[in-house]
């Protein structure tokens, strides 16, 4: 595919541009993402395709693009392409979000519990309680030991301290949740990472030895 194929690059108000190719494959993934059940699904479905092609998403130079932003065909129902706004984020049951991301092990399910209290609670910072409460709610069986279980997250890097004593999701720990219930692709990430952070760590170790040289 040429360049002219791809579309201009984006105006000085950074919107993303509407020719006429960008428009046909827009109206194809939305008609394709609207067969998914929802939006938890169709997140986990764009993340995905986000970091196969190696796309940075929180970070993007791009304003959020809305729908008069792009040239529809003539043939595309505009209504049902609006019903789904690029910001939607509809409101999902515990139950169901447990559901979808299947976590196998009591550490993926506190990963997962603490996920859905930062981002459908808007908590972000939690104690045990808040993740066993939680549990419950979603229908989980109930956590040998809450305590432990967090503590193990924390441990594993899934968690990580927060203010006066609480815990919050990890960087590492939330894109591992987004991926799944892809176990392969989020433990991939996951992995990746913990392995960047490494890295990070040793250079700056690296760096502070050779200064105090």
């Amino acid at each position: 595919m040429s360049s002219d194929s791809l579309g201009t690059q984006a105006t000085a108000d950074q919107t993303i541009p509407s020719t006429s190719d960008d428009a046909k494959v827009l109206h194809a993934v939305i008609e394709d993402l609207q067969r998914l059940p929802d939006n938890a699904a169709r997140e986990r479905i764009l993340h995905a395709v986000a970091v196969f092609l190696g796309i940075p998403l929180a970070h993007s130079s791009f304003s959020t693009p809305k729908i008069e932003d792009f040239k529809f065909p003539a043939h595309a129902n505009i209504q049902s392409v609006s019903k789904m706004s690029f910001s939607d984020h509809s409101a999902v049951s515990p139950k169901q979000f447990m559901a979808e991301k299947s976590p196998e092990t009591d550490v993926e399910r506190v990963a997962c519990l603490a996920y859905y209290l930062a981002h459908f609670r808007d908590t972000p910072h939690f104690k045990t309680l808040d993740i066993s409460k939680l549990n419950t709610e979603a229908a989980q069986f109930k956590f040998s030991n809450a305590a432990v279980a967090v503590n193990n997250a924390t441990l594993q890097k899934y968690l990580v301290p927060a203010i006066k004593g609480a815990k919050q999701l990890s960087a590492a720990g939330e894109q591992f949740v987004k991926a799944l219930p892809d176990r392969e692709l989020a433990k991939e990430i996951f992995q990746r990472m913990g392995r960047s952070k490494r890295n990070s760590a040793r250079k700056i170790g690296s760096s502070n030895s050779e200064r105090a040289l």
